[in-house]
């Protein structure tokens, strides 16, 4: 099974860009679903396949009834819509109200979205947008059905600060307690760091040892490029060869990383046209 899901804390915009990025460049086919409680963006920067605009009313509003008689994880695929490009994706609510409609929900949308990747017939590994998490925020729930969860962080002393915290939090969530970097449990917590690639590797190193002394159970497992003109290249707001950004680039890093370390245990293999980059949408 493969469901990773994305998130950040307070103060660490960037979680769409990023899940999008990743999506558009994994080397399976992809679902990309927001999965944000606060509401989804795509719908209002994003063009579907056909020209026109995204159905709002199909994606997660529309999934909630399905997923009350209980969620077979192929049927996920009559919700999703795809972009223009091609990434397919599960439209996020419309606004924060309406995640009362999935209260109680998320562990089973977390299932669904972990075992896709094992349906006999479309298989897809999910990279979920979750936005900003706190201690209550519903989408939590569907962590620990995740192969990895990733932590979006900026490179403010600010932003480092809160991501140590959050992963530290998400750790005692999840495995019950601090834990070093010896005994790292599943699902993995990792953080991505939003960074000039000049200076990437020596932040990775510093934001390590950081994670480690905090016994957080979290390392950085890779950096994506800030690059404010590839990610409006991605939102569909600025024209150039996305595939030649240096987001787009770095992204292709990162997935390939992932991969290497992780794609054994995603052994199901999937089809789909899958990396290609595809406007999106950015946050």
């Amino acid at each position: 099974m493969a469901l990773i899901a994305l998130a950040a804390d307070k103060g660490s915009p960037g979680v769409t860009t990023a899940a999008v990025a990743l999506a558009a460049v994994w080397p399976r086919r992809a679902l990309l679903a927001e999965t944000d409680p606060a509401g989804g963006d795509l719908v209002y920067r994003s063009a579907a396949a056909h020209g026109g605009p995204l159905n709002p009313n199909t994606g997660m509003l529309s999934i909630a009834a399905t997923a009350r008689r209980g969620l077979v994880p192929d049927q996920l695929w009559d919700h999703v819509q795809p972009l223009s490009g091609g990434l397919e994706v599960l439209v996020g609510l419309g606004n924060a109200e309406q995640a009362a409609g999935l209260a109680g929900l998320w562990p089973t949308l977390g299932r669904a979205f972990a075992h896709l990747a094992d349906s006999p017939n479309a298989p897809a590994d999910v990279i979920a947008d979750c936005g900003r998490v706190a201690g209550d925020t519903p989408a939590v729930e569907m962590f620990s059905q995740a192969a990895l969860v990733l932590l979006i962080s900026r490179t403010e002393p600010e932003a480092i600060a809160r991501v140590r915290d959050r992963a530290a939090a998400l750790t005692a969530r999840l495995h019950g307690g601090s834990r070093g970097a010896a005994s790292l449990a599943t699902p993995l917590i990792g953080v991505i760091l939003i960074a000039d690639p000049g200076d990437s590797a020596k932040l990775v190193h510093q934001v390590n040892d950081m994670l480690v002394a905090a016994q957080t159970g979290a390392r950085v497992v890779g950096t994506l490029a800030d690059d404010p003109s590839g990610a409006d290249q991605l939102a569909g707001r600025r024209r150039g060869r996305l595939d030649k950004s240096l987001l787009i680039r770095s992204a292709r890093k990162v997935t390939a990383d992932l991969y290497q370390q992780f794609g054994a245990a995603w052994a199901v293999p999937a089809g789909g046209s899958g990396g290609q980059p595809t406007a999106g949408a950015g946050r």
